[in-house]
């Protein structure tokens, strides 16, 4: 993602020119293709860049929390992630599984 050097908004591929999202700015730029080329894109992604985030998800090898208590079994160790699922300014969201009866939970910050 490319952001305008005048105001900060995002800037837009338009043929070979980048071109500032704001009508006020109008700035625009040659595009700059060895910049662009260390940009990551849903297309050149992986699939261990992806989160699972499915049912049958596999927890097992992702970092476990210890300061949690299962309410199911009554187990102190779950395994987690992170996930981003409001917008940027408020902190994310830790989905658990617990390790000992595979019950599933959310933590909200």
């Amino acid at each position: 993602m490319q952001f305008c050097d005048e105001c900060g908004s995002m800037m837009k591929a338009d043929g070979e020119q980048m071109v500032c999202t704001n009508d006020d700015c109008g700035l625009s730029s040659d595009r700059d293709r060895e910049r662009e080329s260390a940009f990551v894109t849903t297309e050149a992604q992986t699939d261990n860049e992806v989160i699972e985030s499915s049912e049958e998800a596999n927890f097992e090898g992702k970092p476990i929390a210890t300061d949690i208590i299962c309410d199911d079994c009554g187990n102190q160790e779950a395994w987690y992630e992170l996930k981003q699922t409001a917008s940027a300014d408020e902190p994310p969201t830790r989905f658990f599984k617990c390790t000992e009866c595979g019950y599933r939970w959310r933590g909200y910050n």
